[in-house]
């Protein structure tokens, strides 16, 4: 029950309820990814800072953006550390906050 392999296929299964707009049956699959991989894999792995961006993702369609915020600075941190600055995947979860932000304002 605790792998990252069982992270993984739960945030592909939150994704599929996601794309559904089943945000209730994929909010607690994130969750739970989300805490599985902090577990497992620590506080500033690329998989942790992945889960952080799909729960922010959800929280913002949903209108939720004081639940985002803080995932996605999260998220991005830990990718500008790990990753660089100009890794793609820091700029596509940059960019998802930026989307965010303007859609705030």
């Amino acid at each position: 029950e605790e792998h990252p392999d069982v992270a993984n296929s739960m945030n592909n299964l939150a994704a599929l309820y996601y794309s559904q707009g089943k945000y209730e049956v994929a909010e607690p699959l994130y969750v739970d990814a989300l805490a599985i991989s902090k577990k497992l894999l620590g506080e500033e792995h690329p998989d942790v800072a992945s889960s952080m961006n799909n729960l922010a993702a959800l929280y913002r369609i949903q209108g939720k953006y004081e639940a985002a915020e803080p995932l996605y600075v999260d998220a991005i941190k830990i990718l500008e550390t790990v990753l660089g600055n100009e890794h793609p995947w820091t700029i596509t979860v940059r960019n998802n906050y930026q989307i965010m932000l303007d859609e705030m304002s």
